[in-house]
């Protein structure tokens, strides 16, 4: 009967919304661009990126990389 359930669950996760996260770690936003760490910081510390900090961790806003991709594609038009 496990299987069943497993089945059940997978179901039922095809059927859910994605979320899209609010902020991600560093390694993370970094991927999502397709850049290298010092990079990243290099646009942060220009205030094109905005962070949080919560705790010792660094959170990137994942609007913040968003709008970074959409400025820089319509400079390029």
């Amino acid at each position: 009967m496990a299987t069943v359930d497993t089945t059940n669950d997978l179901q039922d996760q095809k059927h859910q919304p994605v979320i899209e996260p609010i902020a991600m770690r560093v390694p993370e936003a970094c991927r999502y661009l397709g850049i290298g760490r010092s990079t990243l910081y290099v646009l942060i510390a220009r205030g094109e990126i905005e962070i949080v900090k919560l705790g010792s961790s660094t959170l990137v806003l994942t609007k913040s990389l968003k709008g970074l991709v959409e400025r820089r594609r319509s400079t390029r038009v």
